[in-house]
């Protein structure tokens, strides 16, 4: 059985920057196992289970709320990947840009899918 959310490439693309972020936090020292390597594996996993869980709803509406915490979700993964940055846990810059480009190119599919929906809903009155 195929669920609608796993044809959506928002979806797929959600996917794809968790993989990468599971190799960042790899690479974090074993003293942040329980602090920013479980959250930002947290705020990166919403992501997808948030476009998951919205295409089940019953209205443009809903699903565009889901959308919404799909975004949070994605900021909050952006802020954790800054403050591994500043802490000068990533070296490598080649993950770390392929990520930066990753993380512009979800959120802004997120928001686009978003207003599509919304703009729907307005138009049919639901």
């Amino acid at each position: 059985m195929v669920f609608k959310f796993e044809d959506l490439e928002v979806w797929k693309l959600s996917l794809d920057y968790l993989d990468n972020v599971y190799q960042l936090v790899d690479r974090l020292p074993k003293e942040e196992a329980y602090n920013l390597r479980s959250q930002w594996i947290r705020a990166t996993t919403s992501i997808s289970l948030n476009i998951a869980e919205g295409s089940t709803g019953q209205s443009n509406q809903e699903q565009s709320r889901f959308l919404g915490y799909a975004v949070r979700s994605a900021m909050e993964s952006a802020a954790c990947f800054r403050l591994a940055q500043r802490r000068g846990f990533l070296q490598d810059g080649t993950v770390s840009d392929k990520l930066e480009e990753q993380t512009d190119k979800l959120v802004r599919k997120l928001q686009s899918f978003r207003k599509v929906l919304l703009m729907n809903s307005k138009a049919t009155g639901s």
